[in-house]
């Protein structure tokens, strides 16, 4: 038994220490594990290191045809704003449906996800039903081109300077990415408005989307961070324990991202 406790903190010891190999081999190896397990723990967290530090936003960004153009396009964790262009070419390569409940029916690409997100996202979906929470997917995947009809359709009917802050320039909206999904309950009619943040269900999607990988990309009171008004409905697939760490200490993800250089 105490060795499989000891097992089951393993992920989250060798995911989150900022550690040295010999510190975290001896912890381990004296709480029952032995050497060659306590070496692969301390391999693992080095990784994780070496993973963020790779996709620092620092290291991940190149200047093409005079903009900023991201380099680690595959990355779950890739940083998309209004600083960090997609290519206007780019399009996710493993886009597929999730098999969860949408606000629309027929196809359509905007139910689309990478495959990594949308597994994530069934499990996400699987949890809320078991909970008594509807809710449904409004928008996952958008090209280049979609992006680009959205911003200036906004801008026509808004102004651009409103546009720029509730909608995405083409090549700066994380639905690109394929790892976003807007969300939405019939509480608010499946719109995509603020109020959704005080409803059960949004107050549900908040608390537990960290666990299956998301996090609520544009929060309340980060606008000066992010670029974007509050968007209580729009998550972005991170990966399990980054969203947590995100969400623990109160971070958009270009705080996190930019704590590894």
């Amino acid at each position: 038994m105490h060795k499989k406790i000891v097992k089951s903190i393993i992920p989250t010891i060798i995911i989150g220490s900022v550690v040295t190999s010999l510190a975290l081999s001896s912890f381990l190896t004296s709480t029952g594990i032995d050497k060659a397990e306590a070496a692969a723990a301390a391999s693992s967290s080095l990784s994780f290191t070496a993973f963020l530090k790779n996709n620092a936003p620092n290291r991940t960004i190149k200047t093409v045809h005079g903009l900023n153009t991201v380099t680690n396009l595959s990355s779950t964790v890739v940083l998309v704003n209004k600083q960090r262009n997609l290519p206007s070419s780019y399009v996710p390569q493993d886009l597929v449906v999730p098999r969860i409940p949408f606000s629309f029916s027929g196809p359509s690409p905007k139910k689309q996800m990478k495959r990594v997100a949308a597994t994530a996202l069934e499990k996400l979906f699987a949890a809320a039903k078991k909970d008594g929470i509807d809710l449904k997917a409004v928008s996952g995947y958008r090209s280049y081109a979609t992006q680009k009809a959205i911003f200036e359709r906004n801008a026509r009917n808004k102004g651009e300077a409103v546009a720029n802050k509730t909608s995405a320039r083409p090549g700066q909206s994380e639905h690109q990415t394929g790892l976003s999904m807007d969300i939405s309950s019939a509480s608010v009619g499946y719109a995509l408005e603020q109020s959704f943040g005080n409803t059960k269900e949004g107050k549900w999607l908040k608390a537990n989307a960290p666990k299956y990988g998301f996090i609520i990309r544009y929060g309340k009171g980060k606008e000066k961070l992010t670029g974007y008004s509050y968007e209580p409905w729009h998550v972005r697939y991170v990966g399990v324990y980054i969203a947590g760490e995100i969400t623990r200490q109160n971070l958009t993800l270009e705080q996190y991202l930019g704590q590894s250089h």
